[in-house]
């Protein structure tokens, strides 16, 4: 069965500051582990985890879905190979772990090299969230993250807004105010989710009810 795999991410257009934003919200595509989909009869469009070699899925997979994006794991010592791995939709890649120490905003500038888009784990400090988003900000590739909660989704959002604006992101993420990303313009939230991709939370539900509670929308 041919596996109709996404060539590319749809054409820019104006976003709100949530559209879109949290995956497996609903009517937005889901992480699903490509081993999963080797079983799975219809799966929709989704953002495919490889836990498997993509090969994989082009020969063995039965399912029909949409792989809006991949997204990969990896530690530093293989950022190379995971530069060099060719998938037909953008390739996300988050870096933890490994021999060689390095920070997220260094892991980061090297995926931005390669063309690949960083993803930035949950419970990561402030310190290194500002630091991360201080290389994004200058690059074009943007974004993905991994929260834990509305309260880290808001932090996230505002980070990336002072980091777009050259102000203090880290005091941003610290100290986050929603009323400040409610106000902003049409324009400027599509240009703050055009760096921020998307995030992945576990109940896309409640955290998106608890974002519109807190005026965002």
């Amino acid at each position: 069965m041919a596996i109709p795999l996404s060539l590319g991410l749809p054409p820019k257009s104006s976003r709100g500051l949530l559209d879109g934003l949290l995956l497996g919200a609903p009517g937005e595509p889901r992480v699903v582990p490509a081993s999963a989909l080797l079983a799975a009869e219809s799966a929709g469009r989704v953002v495919v985890l490889l836990d498997i070699d993509p090969a994989r899925l082009r020969a063995d997979a039965g399912a029909s879905y949409e792989a809006v994006r991949f997204d990969l794991e990896c530690t530093t010592e293989q950022i190379d190979d995971a530069i060099a791995l060719r998938v037909p939709a953008p390739l996300a890649v988050y870096v933890d772990g490994g021999d060689e120490v390095l920070s997220p905003a260094e892991s980061a500038a090297l995926l931005c090299e390669g063309g690949r888009i960083p993803g930035l784990d949950s419970g990561r400090s402030p310190a290194e969230i500002a630091d991360f988003l201080a290389v994004l900000a200058h690059e074009s590739v943007g974004f993905v993250a991994r929260a834990a909660d509305a309260d880290e989704v808001i932090g996230l959002l505002c980070g990336t807004m002072a980091a777009l604006r050259g102000d203090d992101a880290r005091a941003a993420i610290l100290d986050p105010q929603p009323a400040k990303l409610a106000a902003l313009i049409p324009e400027a939230q599509s240009a703050l989710r055009e760096v921020l991709l998307t995030i992945e939370v576990s109940d896309p539900t409640s955290v998106e009810t608890a974002l519109r509670s807190a005026g965002l929308s």
